[in-house]
């Protein structure tokens, strides 16, 4: 039953309205009103004598109060809806549902579920049979049955988070339905076609298949089609993301829209914690956007995912595996005049191939003994090398300098060792490589002594272009180039594992680039050099995408590496020559990571492109370790809009959702609640019940006052009933002036600063620590406005650690180790802003490669802390300016450096980065004694003489104390005094 703009869901219970008058009957009596009289025995007398009694009656307003409640509930009853739905079912045959459940339904599910629930309503009441099928699901079974089951289904369903397959769920349709024609086909569409359309060497679903299945499904003969499309934004899609030289490039796709629209992204690391926030702009009948997330190199390279903030789905997620991370890649050439002639340079290729992806460091000396170890310290993730010849014997140390000769002759060991621990090393032919030994440690195959070239005894008729990549290999999906040839290359010896190390070939078979893992990492070697001499490859843009792809498998986890070692080892026909990697955390429809499910199967990695489905969800695939990510959308991809063909019968389009539907059921029986309160009131007020609730609330407050004065005759009892308890009470002033004491504690140690230093248990130590702050105190006073108090030995275990902006923590053999409690209050300390100063007093030079006890104990302590990367203080950092103007910090040694946090590297104009804390470091490390440098006697006279005896030396030693002193208690305010001309500009001065 219905009638614009209001229907009834159950319009039999209106004949209820036909009981009013007998209501109106039965409420229009109430009993008489009780009344109060003075004793008077005639009047009462004169009452009961009384023949006639006439009835009160309830108020005609009470009356007709009463009847509205009752019309209220009777209308509730019936289900009333403000704005029905006017179309209607057909009844020649069942209703055909089908929905698309598939990655851009998730932002209106809830308003899909409310369409198909009325669909699913009114096919209940007309008594019509449901077919609903999803399009999104792994197996498609529709089967008819009844409007209760079908609702079931529904209400069991979720939107999945890869693209729907209309034309297996239409196909599935009309087998179901056999011969049987439908009464109404409802689809509910997300607005998205299947086949979207991407770059020139992808495969993807050809445009018309969803056409062509709607075509398929009218042809059913369905005597109404109705189409349900969305009605707000359409959703948007991150297709592509590129770590690239100065920020996060981020590429989005969106339906054909009118308008310009904004869209916020955010950058999330994989604890969830928020990286950086961008924003990307879609110009009018613009679909793609493209943007930038601007953050340094070390955050960008903590970026996991990648996602849109209005609506969440599976495509405004984009996940950041290793092959996104921006790698440190560091360069070493065998060849010189690399400036005076840049184009006959190998690094210049490389430099330009890499430099776009990539954080480039170059060696600053031709000497491989000193170029080699610093690189390393830079922690590279690649290492490039072209054309040089490793050493094969390390020779003996040099009788006149040992220690010079051993770490000269080391460096092919440390590199090595790095190889081992995880490193890429990509190397480059040459003549210095062709001439020397085949035994060389650093390259993946055995290499024949000499090299190939045009004309020489092992000759080419002519240059050999490049053969087809294997389909296992990095360079798999890449095009073989037709243009790129080689001339000359070094020739690798025949081996049973060549074939399973050779990652590019020429068309004579011949390899071009092979590799080998060594430990966690692996070499790759170019046959060829790295400048356009032996071969077109490096002027080519198929270099660059050659370098690009091995220099992302640096860093990957190495079952990652066995799995594609594996694949490279075993035929590309063979199942056992897949690369797989099981799913391990899978993106739901709403773009969060869930733990996998048993439905997904591992991910082919020797595919060019796996595509995402129900079979390999988008999500992560490998461990916690490594990983490697599946996005919905590849690069160069854009959305298209879902075109329905016109069909025969008649096609009635509906928003989704019945937002405009109000059902008033639950309105009426509010409003009849309400009345039912009202007319106990008014029947309260009208019997009198407030006086005799008044009268009670008057004994019940005598009753409270008496109570009151009872509880407090008992407690004035209890002390002469119980004398002992004064004498226990007697601890009481003593336990709150211990408080009083406690305060005034913490009140002068916040009124006056003071320099700490931690308690060792080495008496000597200690001793030398209080001496020496308390100087540095002194020598603070009489050249600085600060005036410090006493120094203060603190137990980090369990004294109070946050009144002091600098503790000093003095090494020594003789203490006992600090427990773990303690150096979990020393984290915290530092953490919450604190800052501790350690001091090995042995006078190391470098952090990871002392050997004394001190600095082996210091190494103990700072592996169960929570530090940042350090480094030796910057000649630009604000300790070298921050009272004196300084360019070492020594002590009663002068040979170590300081070390604090890392900054990180200054931007084009120099300026260092800023950080939190105000830039204050939590950590100093120095091994140059400070504190014996600084101790002082009662007459002012040192206790330790400098090593060398040098006077300045000590007068340093107190300017490097005030300047780490005033670091921490101001900060970078020094660093931000660059900042004061742009801050007067503004303000007009």
């Amino acid at each position: 039953m219905s009638a614009l703009p209001l229907a009834f869901g159950a319009p039999l219970l209106l004949f209820g309205l036909l009981a009013l008058p007998v209501i109106w009957w039965l409420l229009r009596m109430t009993p008489p009103r009780p009344q109060r009289e003075a004793f008077a025995p005639l009047p009462i007398l004169a009452r009961v004598l009384k023949a006639d009694h006439t009835p009160a009656h309830s108020p005609w307003w009470l009356t007709a109060l009463r009847l509205l409640v009752a019309a209220l509930i009777i209308f509730a009853l019936a289900e009333p809806i403000l704005n029905p739905r006017s179309q209607t079912l057909s009844r020649t045959g069942p209703l055909v549902l089908m929905i698309d459940n598939g990655w851009a339904a998730a932002p209106d599910w809830s308003e899909r579920v409310e369409s198909a629930e009325a669909l699913l309503a009114e096919a209940r009441e007309a008594e019509l049979p449901v077919l609903i099928a999803f399009t999104a699901e792994r197996r498609h079974e529709p089967t008819p049955t009844t409007a209760e089951a079908a609702l079931e289904q529904l209400r069991a369903a979720e939107p999945r988070s890869w693209q729907p397959a209309r034309a297996s769920a239409v196909d599935a349709i009309i087998t179901a339905l056999a011969d049987t024609a439908p009464g109404t086909i409802a689809i509910l569409s997300d607005g998205v076609a299947e086949g979207q359309s991407a770059a020139a060497d992808e495969q993807t679903t050809a445009p018309d298949d969803d056409a062509a299945a709607f075509e398929r499904l009218f042809a059913l003969g369905a005597s109404d089609i109705q189409i349900f499309a969305r009605t707000g934004s359409a959703p948007v899609a991150l297709t592509a993301a590129s770590n690239a030289a100065n920020g996060f490039e981020v590429t989005a796709a969106r339906l054909p829209e009118a308008g310009a629209r904004d869209i916020t992204l955010i950058a999330r690391d994989n604890r969830g914690r928020d990286v950086a926030r961008g924003a990307l702009t879609f110009a009018a009948g613009e679909m793609t956007a493209s943007g930038r997330l601007d953050a340094p190199f070390e955050l960008r390279n903590d970026i996991a995912r990648l996602e849109v903030v209005a609506a969440r789905t599976a495509a405004g997620v984009r996940l950041i595996d290793d092959s996104a991370r921006r790698r440190r890649v560091a360069l070493i050439s065998g060849a010189p005049a690399d400036q005076s002639q840049p184009l006959l340079a190998p690094l210049y290729y490389i430099d330009n191939a890499l430099s776009p992806f990539a954080e480039l460091r170059r060696a600053d000396s031709a000497d491989l003994a000193i170029a080699v170890p610093k690189l390393l310290a830079t922690n590279p993730n690649v290492i490039i090398m072209a054309d040089i010849g490793v050493p094969q014997t390390i020779g003996a140390p040099s009788e006149l300098s040992p220690s010079a000769s051993a770490d000269t002759s080391a460096w092919p060991a440390a590199l090595s060792e790095w190889v081992r621990r995880g490193g890429t090393l990509i190397r480059f032919a040459g003549p210095r490589l062709a001439a020397a030994s085949g035994d060389d440690p650093l390259i993946p195959v055995r290499l024949r002594r000499g090299e190939r070239e045009l004309g020489g005894a092992l000759s080419w008729d002519e240059p050999q272009p490049l053969a087809a990549y294997p389909t296992a290999g990095p360079f798999s999906g890449l095009p073989t180039p037709g243009n790129v040839t080689v001339k000359r290359q070094v020739l690798a010896e025949p081996s049973a594992d060549l074939a399973a190390r050779t990652w590019a070939s020429l068309a004579d078979g011949t390899p071009l680039v092979t590799a080998a893992p060594r430990g966690d990492g692996r070499i790759v070697l170019f046959h060829v050099t790295a400048e356009a001499g032996w071969s077109n490859l490096p002027i080519s843009g198929h270099f660059v995408e050659m370098l690009r792809r091995i220099v992302q498998l640096s860093n990957v986890s190495r079952a990652t590496i066995e799995a594609q070692d594996a694949s490279a080892s075993t035929s590309s026909d063979s199942a056992a020559g897949q690369a797989l990697l099981p799913p391990w955390r899978l993106l739901d429809a709403s773009g969060r990571l869930v733990p996998a499910n048993g439905d997904a199967r591992p991910l082919d990695l020797s595919a060019a492109r796996p595509q995402p489905g129900p079979d390999s969800p988008p999500g992560l695939y490998g461990n916690e370790d490594g990983h490697v990510a599946l996005n919905l959308f590849a690069p160069g991809e854009s959305l298209r809009s879902l075109v329905i063909p016109a069909p025969a019968a008649p096609l009635t389009r509906l928003p989704i959702g019945s937002s405009e539907t109000i059902p008033l059921t639950p309105w009426l029986f509010a409003a009849a609640l309400f009345g039912l309160i009202a007319d106990t009131l008014i029947v309260l007020i009208l019997a009198g019940g407030l006086s005799r609730l008044r009268s009670r609330a008057g004994l019940l407050q005598r009753s409270r006052v008496a109570l009151a004065l009872l509880a407090a005759l008992a407690v004035s009892l209890v002390p002469a009933l119980q004398p002992a308890s004064a004498q226990q009470n007697a601890g009481a002033p003593a336990a709150a002036s211990d408080a009083r004491a406690g305060d005034a504690h913490i009140l002068e140690q916040l009124d006056t600063t003071h320099l700490a230093y931690v308690l060792t248990g080495d008496d000597t130590v200690d001793a030398t620590s209080r001496a020496g702050l308390d100087g540095l105190s002194t020598y603070l006073a009489n050249r600085t406005a600060l005036e410090p108090g006493a120094a203060v030995g603190v137990d980090i275990e369990r004294d109070e650690l946050a009144f002091y902006p600098l503790i000093y923590w003095p090494m020594s053999e003789q203490a006992p180790f600090p427990t773990e409690a303690a150096i979990s209050r020393i984290d915290a300390y530092m953490r919450s802003g604190g800052s501790v100063l350690f001091d090995t007093r042995d006078r190391i030079d470098s952090l990871g490669a002392g050997t004394t006890g001190p600095t082996r104990r210091l190494q103990i302590i700072l592996s169960g802390l929570d530090i940042p990367a350090l480094e030796p203080v910057p000649s630009d950092h604000v300790l070298t300016k921050a009272f004196y103007l300084l360019d070492t910090f020594p002590g009663r040694y002068a040979d170590g450096p300081l070390w604090v946090e890392a900054i990180g590297e200054g931007g084009p104009d120099g300026d260092r980065p800023a950080r939190g804390g105000d830039g204050v470091s939590s950590i100093l490390i120095t091994g140059n004694d400070l504190a014996a440098a600084w101790a002082q006697d009662a007459a002012g006279n040192p206790l330790f003489a400098t090593v060398p005896n040098d006077p300045w030396q000590r007068e340093y030693a107190y300017r490097a104390g005030v300047n780490i002193v005033m670091y921490m208690l101001t900060g970078n305010y020094k660093a931000d005094q660059v900042h004061i001309p742009a801050l007067l500009e503004r303000l007009g001065q």
